[in-house]
């Protein structure tokens, strides 16, 4: 059974904030099912659900700001209810609210708010990982503190592979992990070892000194991670959507060539 695709659009952030119908219609044509947003570029949520009906993309699901959701969760999250998705997703905790920091703590029970008011705007809510929550509290993994803090009604999780490998996991195994809890996997390659400077490949700055590694995001089917087993993972753990993510372009290609890349990819193994 092969899962639809979809891909995150922050992996052509320069082409939707430039033209984003004519960005989505090339996705389409690409083969893609669906549409992940990071951001809706100014464009009104009426607009994008009939640029999504038009052009034959599911909107299935949106990454939102921590901050953002818990400052206003009504009024945000139902910009997203109004698009139709059916997830919202938390892409990205900054350092003060991570595992094993001070603000963890206030994380969890506000995790527990937005679920319950993404639930009440027929949603439900995600959370996206990096390699940060593969720390340890009391022998535990922070990611899985996590899910055992917030009930599976209120929060399910949207594996990242990439930065499961990255924490030290094999991502296979992880996904089978979370069965009946993973509705959408991100599927995203890499190649090169873990290294000081890879946040700041996805824009995250650092005034600290750092060495420079190999480290680099790449297509799907051209680094690191084992697909067909993630995908076979995926399928038996129930998942409903892959979602294509390419943080950075790579392998002198430009960022829609890289999505493109990963798709033809997934169709060479019967995706």
């Amino acid at each position: 059974m092969a899962l639809p695709i979809a891909v995150q659009l922050y992996s052509v952030r320069g082409d939707v904030k430039v033209d984003f119908r004519g960005t989505l219609e090339k996705i389409k044509k690409m083969g893609y099912d669906g549409v992940e947003f990071a951001g809706l570029h100014g464009h009104a949520p009426a607009e994008i659900k009939a640029m999504c009906e038009e052009i034959g993309l599911t909107p299935i699901s949106a990454h939102v700001p921590y901050v953002d959701m818990v400052a206003d969760p009504k009024g945000v999250l139902s910009q997203y209810a109004e698009i139709g998705v059916k997830y919202v997703v938390i892409p990205y905790m900054t350092p003060e609210y991570r595992p094993g920091a001070e603000g963890f703590a206030e994380v969890v029970e506000n995790v527990k708010m937005l679920g319950k008011a993404a639930g009440e705007l027929g949603m439900g809510l995600l959370y996206h990982n990096h390699d940060f929550e593969f720390i340890k509290i009391d022998g535990k993994y922070g990611l899985d503190v996590l899910y055992e803090s917030v009930p599976a009604d209120l929060l399910q999780t949207e594996l990242d592979v990439c930065w499961v490998n990255v924490g030290g996991e094999v991502p296979a195994d992880y996904i089978r992990k979370y069965k009946n809890r993973c509705p959408v996997v991100h599927l995203k390659d890499f190649y090169g070892e873990k290294s000081e400077d890879m946040y700041e490949l996805i824009g995250i700055q650092s005034t600290e000194p750092k060495r420079p590694g190999n480290f680099e995001f790449r297509p799907v089917g051209s680094g690191l991670n084992d697909f067909p087993a993630i995908l076979k993972a995926a399928v038996e753990s129930n998942a409903e959507w892959l979602v294509v993510e390419q943080d950075k372009a790579s392998m002198g290609l430009s960022a829609l060539e890289c999505v493109e890349k990963s798709i033809n990819y997934l169709k060479s193994i019967g995706y």
